[in-house]
């Protein structure tokens, strides 16, 4: 029996694959390659694919799973720290979108409604493409990643009242006060079950659940979790990518959703390749090819006019000039929920077919050309940098503490205070090391003064954040931000203002390490190689191998710029295992008893090795381990004591250490 949606999901996968990778070969990003897919077999292409339709719910999970896994990689606690930029940035993004394309509207000859209706379209920004590209380049934490995301959800939200007004734009009747009284009571009962949940119910479920160490029932659970939520949103009349990024809200609570996200990102990137083949599929060749230089000319002015609305307010938010490009830019493109939205303004007369179709074909541009403005994002705000700009639109105007000449000598900057900064200026702070922090979060500045931190607002891309936190008379600058374009330019820049300053650089992957060095860099610590080492370091002492060797080994991959590696061709130092070479001989930890035999007595009175022919190695006492003890230590009850010896001769050993009326020996 024919199956049409398996032929269709056959021949995406196929031809995905092909355009992928002559794509990857040219070194053009991939979802480019997915765009192109959709339009080649597209209704308006060659006519592969029949089931458009279902086509298109594919394409709906894919965008549910992607804000499900970055949901799992967020927390109510970091929700709550953009609190701001959602409400304030994201209210006037889409204010400001509106009324400015409104004005432009109303000059073109459109009609009151329809001008306004244009502005919900052009308002929203496309969080799949945007979300998935901050995240491939681990931007997801830095500044303008969250001033991003933020809008993102807010966008996500405001598409429910938009299609609430819809109707009323188009002259319809109704009454929208009590739509919107009960659209904010549903909103208000899924925030109070997701903070319930999230607190109570999903961590202690999740908890049940992994006590069975079943796989197979942790995803089913997840997935549960997952459209449970998605279901009862979009029931209650909100978007599925909001209910599935609470979803994952709910579950970060846990410590489960590390182990939650490994499941869910393969199903996430399958049916994210439908999304992006389905948007493919809207635009229409033969009416790009009618009048492209017309529809190029609009496509150029949306991404303008976006960018420099949504890069105006990130910079009302406080954030500088660098940042606030990178957000502008992010944000230039319109929205797949556009989409949907447009199909409701249809419906209700406000979008012509004409209209309609060009609209959708300038749109599908704005989200093909996105990959590539996201990635010369960075050039273009270090060469807006280079302009003889205002001082106060470079640095930003947020009233925090900026940095004014903190006067230390042989201190530490520490540059960004999540995590990694948080336990580098802990340390500092506990052996006595003078230090400065610079961060680009004018929140977390004003919080941490208020508990007495040395930390400034401030920009470390500028030379002259760096004078002001006297580099030149520092000894060490860390460098532990997540944006790796930034990080590259504060290398750059404490090089050339120090010389002799030492620069420690956080980095998220290997690749990344050699630009750092060639830039001056000291020390580049990618987390992805500690990781390794760390695994490695561990798998190396449960066989026993000796810990001299072990830091011998870290030191020479370490020393080899950590090319060592990837291609380790090495013969092993020592033995893989002591039990594989010496069959004969263990190492076992006996205790001591209370009525013991050896109580009281030296090692030497005991003779282990001359009479029983075992070895003593340790002695731990009240948590204290004492290696290669001396003849003339005494055993004490309670004694811990690791010995290495033949199996037999151990056996033969052990009255020596248990109570003489027990019969049953224990060893640990």
């Amino acid at each position: 029996m024919e199956i049409p949606l398996l032929n269709d999901i056959v021949i995406i996968f196929g031809l995905s694959i092909a355009v992928l990778f002559i794509f990857h070969l040219i070194r053009v990003p991939a979802i480019v390659g997915f765009l192109l897919t959709g339009i080649l077999a597209g209704p308006h292409g060659l006519g592969l694919i029949r089931e458009v339709h279902q086509v298109e719910i594919l394409a709906e999970i894919g965008v549910v799973l992607l804000l499900f896994a970055i949901g799992l990689e967020f927390s109510l606690k970091r929700m709550s720290q953009i609190k701001r930029s959602i409400l304030l940035g994201g209210s006037l993004q889409v204010l400001m979108t509106i009324a400015v394309v409104f004005v432009i509207a109303m000059q073109t000859g459109l009609a009151f409604g329809e001008s306004i209706f244009m502005g919900f379209l052009i308002a929203l920004s496309s969080t799949a493409i945007v979300l998935k590209l901050i995240q491939e380049r681990a931007e997801i934490d830095s500044p303008h990643g969250q001033a991003t995301l933020a809008i993102l959800l807010f966008q996500d939200v405001i598409i429910v009242p938009m299609m609430l007004f819809t109707p009323i734009l188009a002259g319809a009747t109704g009454n929208l006060g009590e739509s919107l009284a009960i659209l904010v009571a549903k909103g208000t009962g899924i925030i109070l079950l997701v903070a319930v949940g999230a607190k109570w119910i999903v961590p202690q479920a999740l908890y049940q659940i992994t006590r069975t160490r079943s796989r197979e029932l942790f995803l089913l659970s997840i997935f549960m979790i997952c459209l449970a939520v998605v279901w009862l949103t979009s029931s209650l009349g909100l978007s599925l990518a909001l209910g599935a990024f609470l979803a994952g809200l709910v579950i970060s609570q846990s410590e489960y959703s590390h182990h939650a996200l490994g499941n869910v990102l393969p199903f996430r990137d399958v049916f994210m390749s439908f999304f992006f083949v389905s948007i493919g599929m809207l635009l229409d060749l033969d009416f790009l090819f009618q009048q492209p230089g017309l529809i190029l000319l609009i496509a150029l002015c949306f991404l303008a006019l976006k960018a420099i609305i949504a890069c105006f307010v990130a910079f009302l938010l406080g954030f500088p000039l660098r940042t606030a490009i990178l957000v502008g830019l992010a944000l230039s493109q319109v929205g797949e929920f556009s989409f949907i939205l447009s199909r409701t303004g249809v419906e209700h007369g406000l979008l012509a077919g004409y209209t309609y179709q060009f609209f959708l074909t300038v749109s599908v541009l704005t989200m093909a050309v996105t990959p590539f403005i996201i990635a010369l994002a960075p050039r273009i705000a270090d060469g807006a940098l280079q302009l003889p700009l205002p001082g106060i639109l470079k640095s930003g105007w947020h009233p925090v503490h900026k940095v004014d000449h903190v006067h230390k000598q042989d201190h530490l900057i520490i540059i960004g205070f999540g995590v990694n900064g948080r336990n580098v200026a802990r340390a500092a702070r506990i052996s006595g090391i003078p230090y400065t922090i610079l961060e680009m979060d004018p929140e977390m500045v004003v919080a941490e003064r208020a508990k007495g931190e040395p930390i400034y607002y401030g920009d470390a891309t500028h030379e002259a954040v760096f004078q002001h936190a006297d580099v030149k008379d520092a000894r060490i600058v860390v460098i532990a931000i997540s944006d790796p374009a930034a990080t590259r330019r504060i290398t750059a820049i404490s090089r050339r203002l120090n010389s002799k300053i030492h620069i420690i650089v956080r980095t998220r992957y290997l690749q990344e390490m050699k630009p750092l060095y060639e830039l001056g860099a000291d020390d580049v610590i990618p987390e992805e190689f500690e990781t390794s080492v760390e695994i490695f370091t561990r798998v190396l002492v449960k066989y026993l191998i000796p810990r001299d060797e072990i830091e011998s080994f870290i030191a020479v991959v370490r020393s080899d710029g950590y090319e060592m590696f990837r291609s380790l061709s090495k013969e092993p130092a020592s033995f893989p295992g002591l039990n594989r070479h010496l069959p004969d001989v263990e190492i076992v930890t006996l205790r001591v008893f209370k009525q013991a035999p050896v109580v009281g007595k030296t090692l030497d009175q005991i003779g282990l090795r001359r009479k029983y022919g075992i070895t003593l190695l340790a002695v731990r006492r009240n948590s204290q381990m004492r290696s290669n003890p001396d003849g003339g230590t005494h055993l004490c009850a309670g004694d811990l004591l690791v010995v290495v010896g033949p199996p037999e001769k151990i056996a033969g050993a052990m009255d020596l250490f248990n109570d003489p009326e027990d019969d049953v020996v224990t060893d640990i």
